[in-house]
């Protein structure tokens, strides 16, 4: 699955590299919860696709988690997700593996990455919302 061909065409076909746009402009309920240590999960109950965020996290790491559910609404339409966690950022399961890239690519696409040539890739990350850890799953080609 090429992820990063994904997450641009969904990008160009909302016009908008914004997580919260695209998941309203395909029906993606968005939902805020106290949720302790869970960051946010996404689900599929009877047709109606749900991103539910811990309303207690930062505005930016809300973001991230928000286009990574969103990965998951895309890539894996079906699948009902196992709550990211804090310690499940950096995972090695091929479908968290996958949001985390869409995340990845939809807060920092190439166009921003060569419009400011003279920062790294993990500052813009950084301004962007994206752990540190996962800024290496940026693909370039």
């Amino acid at each position: 699955m090429d992820v990063k061909k994904i997450a641009v065409q969904t990008a160009k076909k909302y016009q908008t590299w914004n997580p919260y746009e695209i998941a309203e402009a395909r029906g993606v309920q968005i939902i805020y919860a106290p949720l302790k240590s869970i960051l946010g999960y996404y689900t599929k109950y009877k047709r109606i696709q749900c991103i539910i965020l811990n309303d207690n996290l930062s505005s930016h790491l809300q973001r991230f988690v928000c286009a990574h559910e969103l990965g998951h609404s895309i890539c894996h339409t079906n699948l009902n997700t196992q709550w990211l966690r804090k310690n499940t950022l950096v995972s090695t399961d091929r479908i968290e593996r996958e949001a985390s890239t869409f995340a990845v690519e939809l807060l920092l696409p190439d166009d921003l990455i060569r419009e400011y040539p003279e920062y790294t890739l993990e500052r813009l990350g950084k301004i962007a919302g994206i752990p540190l850890d996962l800024c290496s799953l940026k693909k370039f080609y």
